[in-house]
């Protein structure tokens, strides 16, 4: 902006997002399409090291060097980036009471439910047959949807995975080899290090794969392919329907390459999908559970430290639960794989902690019955979050046992997603914080 200039504004982009929005008669400056969706449904993205004139007529853009540009017009469904809260008290609520439509909206994307067999919605341009290795890279909440996928790649297509932050990722000059792939998750599409993550890739000349719920994003556009969510717009700070939906399509991928692997006869591909088909309605009865929940939530209010553990992919969960009651309850949370709590959690446990164990009835839910009877003995409050055939298996006392619809364990994580965020919302609520903006948090973390 220049004093005495009414009609001149210039914009550069030099590392995060940048767009320029078209009305009549003004032109518009903001990050993306989101920002600018009350004014326009017009828009232009910037390249990196772009800067562009504006006035109320038009935009003039110039490259790192000067050269004048053309960067394509995009034309926005504005009804996409409407939001408001309807009849919820924050954005956060409204984000999860819509899991199941937007997960089901995603699973039509890619399933073909009459044939109840995975359907990509694209060729994608490497072979998912020949693959020898896949990196996945993210952060935050995304990386613990990828760490879950991690279990999914390596029992359904025998796939070996290797998964790290973005944030070191980014620096460990790690060998990619032409023949793997490098699978990016980002929710807007515009995090830093991730973005740097994959353009390492790309100067090793290995493909890569982003699953991002902004597709007009910088990531999405400098991907090999694209695999989006239609989660639609999170205002949340605190990702909830984005990470239930990048695991659906984390999972849809894992089965797609379970079968051009040939490690999944065509049987067991239709019943995963068809256990992936009952996903919505499973969540829709989780969320039936939140007035438990929000009794239960004022009794982890008064705690200062709560521990969740769980085994297999319920482990990436239990980080999840932790990570979200933290950032937005500020009481500190940890989670850890339950048989690595003699090595040393164990020590944390007394009857001031609650314990929040995630335990679908799966092939190693026994082990995880070991694990909550060691707490049990050392006075820990243990709040069980699975089944009904679990919690009478398990015949253990706790302070609260929230009970989940049957399923197919490989499924699980999507539905445990619904209690994990319910638990964390309702302590933040009862504790009078921020829900939708916590505090030294942002929704997109552009910069380093």
């Amino acid at each position: 902006l220049f004093a005495g200039e009414s009609d001149l504004l210039i914009g550069a982009r030099h590392g995060a997002p940048l767009a320029i929005g078209f009305g009549e008669g003004e032109t518009y400056l903001g990050s993306d399409a989101l920002a600018l969706a009350p004014f326009t449904d017009a828009i232009t993205y910037l390249e990196e090291g772009d800067w562009a004139i504006l006035t109320r007529e038009g935009a003039e853009i110039r490259d790192i060097a000067g050269v004048v540009v053309t960067r394509p017009r995009q034309i926005i469904a504005a009804q996409a980036y409407r939001v408001d809260k309807g009849n919820h008290r924050h954005f956060m609520a409204k984000e999860i009471h819509e899991q199941p439509e937007v997960v089901g909206r995603t699973l039509a994307h890619y399933v073909d439910l009459a044939e109840s067999r995975v359907a990509l919605p694209e060729a994608l341009p490497f072979n998912l047959a020949k693959l020898s290795r896949l990196t996945i890279t993210a952060c935050g909440t995304a990386y613990y949807a990828g760490l879950v996928a991690k279990y999914w790649f390596e029992k359904l297509a025998r796939l070996p995975v290797e998964i790290d932050v973005a944030s070191e990722a980014r620096y460990r000059e790690a060998p990619l080899d032409a023949d793997g792939l490098t699978l990016v998750i980002s929710q807007s599409g515009e995090t830093a290090d991730t973005l740097a993550s994959l353009r390492y890739a790309k100067s090793q000349g290995q493909p890569t794969l982003a699953i991002v719920n902004v597709p007009t994003s910088t990531i999405a556009r400098e991907a090999s392919a694209v695999l989006p969510t239609l989660a639609g717009p999170e205002i949340g700070v605190a990702s909830t329907k984005a990470f239930s939906c990048q695991l659906t399509v984390l999972l849809c991928l894992a089965i797609a390459a379970g079968r051009a692997r040939g490690h999944l006869s065509l049987a067991e591909e239709r019943h995963l999908v068809d256990a992936l088909i009952t996903v919505p309605g499973l969540m829709a009865e989780a969320v039936r559970q939140e007035g438990e929940i929000e009794g239960l939530a004022r009794e982890i209010a008064k705690a200062r430290d709560v521990l969740y553990l769980g085994r297999g992919t319920a482990y990436p969960m239990a980080l999840e639960g932790a990570l979200k009651l933290k950032e937005i309850s500020y009481i500190h949370a940890e989670g850890y794989a339950a048989g690595e709590l003699k090595h040393g959690p164990i020590a944390l446990i007394d009857e001031s902690v609650p314990v929040i164990v995630i335990a679908p009835h799966d092939a190693i839910f026994e082990k995880t019955v070991s694990n909550m009877q060691e707490v049990a003995a050392r006075g820990g409050r243990i709040i069980l979050v699975g089944d009904a055939k679990g919690a009478a298996q398990a015949g253990l006392e706790t302070m609260a046992t929230l009970t989940m619809p049957d399923l197919d364990p490989t499924v699980a994580p999507i539905v445990y997603a619904v209690p994990i965020q319910l638990i964390a919302y309702h302590t933040a609520v009862v504790m009078g914080k921020d829900v939708d903006q916590p505090r030294n948090l942002a929704k997109s973390v552009t910069v380093e």
